[in-house]
């Protein structure tokens, strides 16, 4: 009858025990010595040999002729231990006997005397599993055992097992095995069962073990059906979807290419691959660059070691870091959201939201949006290939001729003319009163006199088609806009503050707001801020207050922002400076 490779290859001594020579040394000497305890606690995740060892200290105490602290195996008792037939070394497993009666049952039979070997041995697994009232029943004993009783408790959940039976008990911690560890004791099964499994393959299986040897041996057993198992046969028996077509897919995201990203998760789906095992290789790959870019020394030690630094160091160059911590987010809200079904839908919108970040309005997103254009402005580099087309793509060549149509340059200096008359009035030598004869150059007033229909043409444009409330609306705005100083925030004041953004009209109780962009739109036509712009409003006017948003900027203000459109052209004649 066949015997799964976990059971048939469960080490029979301490000297067999991969990856835990802290422990496996200090019982071997304690065996040696003869000192031993009268209760154990092993501690640690699954298939790091807490049971293997419990069984191997059992026989080890009770053994006839142990070799430095290791049972023989070949005497009566490691025999009979072996197969299970030695009444006095009793195994229980504490998930099916977790009640008081069962662990009274086992305090009543543990005073009597052992009947076949030394030491009567109590093997209990997955202690934490005991009620309560089972803890305080085992105490007692614990408190006062007899001579001839060992207790060896194990447990994958120590914060659950009472302070009362943990100070009573020698603890030992089982670590997480290695990845070279695991592979190296596959390497020896695979050649004890004629297994043509490739190194490559031996550490793809040790890595997906996550450190319990038991899970690697079950991989190799699930793999092994294969004539040659390398890394391509152990994805197809796990169904994963391998390195190659992550690390693939990881591209088609860092390049924004998102047909290119759904095309490849079609196919990986039609070729029986889980959506849920997709993103969570993506995850790992994008936490092994991460680790890159934040720890490029020390990090090789934390990397799962899944990719070669090839492939990590390309990506390192292409993502920031605020990107991918953005992604791994996505990733693990998706992860839980596949519970509730749907595993395909939410994968798939899972990598939209990674190929084009600016769908999500979340707080990881736009910090990973804040953090590309700040690289941006360091380096004068464009984000993205498809930011680049979208800039070449529109339309610039209407933009000369408004610049031509409109030459009245003049306006604009008069405006800077004003510092002129400080110049002229001073005869420093005169130390009479000219100047306070100086409303006579009031001469000068002709520049503010054509300024007021350019500097004031923004806000009546709003206003020009009701002359009535323009006379109050200017006022009524620009004291809601301080107002509202410190009741929003900043980031949307700054939008309502800006001219370039919002212009408004006020007449009979109505407040309309021109917003320029949806961006504008987005962000100040919410119903929340709706009401605090009118609740304020109602107050400055001393009665309601009707506040309604429009998209689409007046004419006027769409004037002055192409003026600002211009100034921003005369800047092309210099070579470094860049419009993207």
């Amino acid at each position: 009858m066949y015997q799964a490779l976990y059971r048939k290859y469960r080490p029979a001594t301490f000297d067999e025990v991969v990856g835990q020579g802290h422990i496996t040394e200090t019982l071997k000497k304690q065996v040696a010595s003869g000192r031993l305890s009268h209760a154990y606690l092993f501690t640690g995740t699954r298939g790091t040999g807490k049971t293997s060892c419990a069984k191997i200290l059992a026989k080890a105490v009770n053994c006839a002729s142990p070799v430095n602290g290791n049972p023989c195996g070949k005497c009566a008792a490691c025999r009979g231990i072996d197969e299970g037939t030695v009444m006095d070394v009793v195994e229980m497993d504490a998930a099916s006997n977790n009640g008081v009666d069962s662990v009274r049952a086992l305090r009543d039979e543990a005073i009597f005397s052992p009947a076949e070997v030394k030491k009567r041995v109590y093997i209990v697994d997955e202690v934490h599993m005991l009620s309560n009232s089972a803890f305080n029943a085992l105490l007692k004993i614990l408190e006062e055992p007899p001579e001839h009783l060992m207790f060896i408790l194990a447990t994958t959940e120590l914060h659950k097992v009472p302070a009362t039976i943990l100070s009573r008990c020698q603890r030992h911690s089982f670590r997480r095995l290695d990845t070279a560890s695991i592979a190296a004791r596959l390497k020896y099964v695979a050649e004890r069962e004629s297994i043509d499994l490739t190194d490559d393959a031996a550490e793809v299986i040790a890595r997906l073990a996550e450190g319990g040897m038991r899970d690697a041996l079950s991989l190799l057993d699930q793999c092994s059906g294969a004539e040659r198992v390398d890394t391509e046969a152990v994805y197809s028996a796990m169904g994963l979807a391998g390195r190659r077509s992550t690390a693939e897919m990881l591209g088609d995201i860092a390049r924004h290419d998102t047909p290119a990203a759904l095309e490849r998760l079609q196919s990986l789906w039609q070729d029986g691959k889980d959506p849920a095992t997709l993103l969570g290789e993506l995850s790992a790959l994008q936490r092994d660059v991460l680790m890159t870019i934040t720890a490029p020394k020390s990090g090789s030690l934390l990397l799962s070691g899944s990719f070669d630094a090839d492939t990590l160091g390309s990506f390192a160059r292409e993502m920031s870091a605020a990107r991918l911590i953005a992604n791994i987010e996505l990733i693990q809200k998706a992860l839980n959201d596949m519970k509730s079904g749907q595993a395909k839908t939410v994968c798939e919108l899972c990598l939209i939201t990674m190929c084009e970040p600016e769908l999500s309005a979340g707080l990881p997103e736009l910090t990973e949006r804040v953090a590309a254009l700040e690289h941006a402005v360091r380096t004068g580099a464009v984000p993205s290939a498809a930011a680049q087309e979208a800039a070449k793509s529109k339309p610039r060549e209407p933009e000369p001729p408004k610049r031509e149509a409109r030459k009245p340059a003049p306006p604009k200096q008069t405006r800077e003319q004003p510092p002129e008359p400080e110049l002229t009035p001073p005869p420093p030598d005169d130390d009479d009163a000219p100047p306070f004869d100086m409303p006579e150059p009031s001469a000068p007033p002709p520049p503010p006199q054509i300024e007021p229909p350019r500097s004031v043409q923004p806000e009546p444009s709003t206003a020009e088609p009701r002359s009535a409330p323009s006379a109050g609306g200017t006022g009524l705005w620009e004291k809601l806009k301080k107002a509202m100083a410190n009741k929003i925030p900043r980031g949307l004041y700054a939008i309502l503050s800006d001219p370039s953004q919002v212009a408004a009209e006020y007449a009979d109780g109505r407040l309309a707001l021109s917003l320029a962009s949806d961006f504008a739109q987005g962000m100040l036509n919410r119903p929340e801020i709706v009401a605090k712009l009118a609740s304020e409003a109602a107050e400055i006017a001393g009665k309601a207050v009707k506040v309604e948003m429009f998209s689409g900027l007046p004419q006027t203000a769409q004037a002055s922002a192409e003026d600002g459109a211009d100034k921003l052209d005369e800047l092309k004649r210099f070579d470094i400076v860049k419009f993207t």
